[in-house]
């Protein structure tokens, strides 16, 4: 008998989870909760997931409190395997489990001098807007290290030099943003343009090196998911919690042109399953 491994495990109760918590389940209507009831193709799509996942009956939940659940859970899975890969990445990790507005990491925190302006200065907010006001679904950081740390095997640093290093604590160093995670259960035209924004304000406001910034949804129609997984330039990857029975669904329905779709997404890069998101975090 063939032993899971344990990113397998934790991708069963992943979805698992999910169905116990609602997110994934047939509604009353017999469509599933992440599927367009309006869309004969989203239906199928996305019954053909949950036939390959478990069958679930429960209750669909309300739409604010099914994308609440699904960030949870989704931190919940990243934290469960990203710290496994601590002899890949060693670091003082954090997912943290409330949001913050990225004011609070050192690549941002220049953002909240800019804030108190725009408050003392009604037309400087005018032009500014606040559009750089970002609070992320779900955010990896890394905490900066003790001389204690840096210096546990040989003395690498002292008093004198390497004194403005975000990574050390003597420095006065805010936590480093090291991901932003946003979680989209279901993609909308509007959904995809809030990722999209968000991202490109994460990449425009920082000062330092750009964190990770990534999409995980649910959704199952091959055409929204290349609304905001096709192109460059913002989001580093989409992410899709069940890619493999997607993939598969659509080979078994014969949908030429969304399997077209899919592989050049999936070749180029563009579009992943939730099992690779960990590993890709700690690049």
């Amino acid at each position: 008998m063939n032993t899971l491994s344990v990113f397998q495990e934790a991708r069963s109760s992943y979805h698992a989870t999910l169905m116990a918590s609602g997110v994934l389940c047939i509604s009353a209507k017999n469509v599933p909760s992440n599927a367009d009831g309006s869309s004969r193709s989203s239906v199928a799509l996305a019954q053909g997931i949950m036939d390959r996942i478990g069958s679930n009956t429960a209750g669909r939940l309300a739409g604010q409190v099914s994308g609440s659940k699904f960030e949870q859970i989704t931190r919940s899975f990243l934290q469960q395997t990203f710290m496994r890969l601590s002899h890949l990445r060693p670091g003082n990790w954090d997912f943290n489990p409330s949001r913050h507005l990225i004011a609070k990491f050192e690549q941002y925190s220049h953002l909240a001098e800019l804030s108190e302006l725009t408050i003392l200065n009604p037309k400087l907010a005018a032009v500014l807007g606040n559009d750089y006001i970002i609070a992320p679904d779900i955010v990896l950081i890394r905490n900066p290290e003790p001389d204690s740390a840096i210096n546990l095997h040989e003395a690498l640093v002292d008093g004198t030099l390497s004194s403005r290093s975000s990574l050390r604590a003597a420095s006065g160093s805010l936590p480093h943003l090291h991901a932003s995670v946003s979680c989209k259960w279901t993609l909308r035209s509007d959904r995809a343009q809030n990722a999209r924004s968000e991202a490109l304000n994460l990449i425009r406001n920082r000062k330092g090196r750009l964190p990770h910034v990534v999409v995980v949804t649910g959704e199952p129609l091959p055409s929204r998911l290349a609304s905001i997984a096709l192109g460059t330039g913002d989001i580093d990857c989409v992410y899709h919690f069940a890619l493999n029975e997607l993939m598969d669904t659509i080979q078994s329905l014969d949908l030429d042109d969304s399997r077209e779709l899919m592989s050049a997404m999936v070749e180029g890069k563009r579009l992943k399953d939730i099992s690779d998101l960990p590993l890709d975090l700690a690049v």
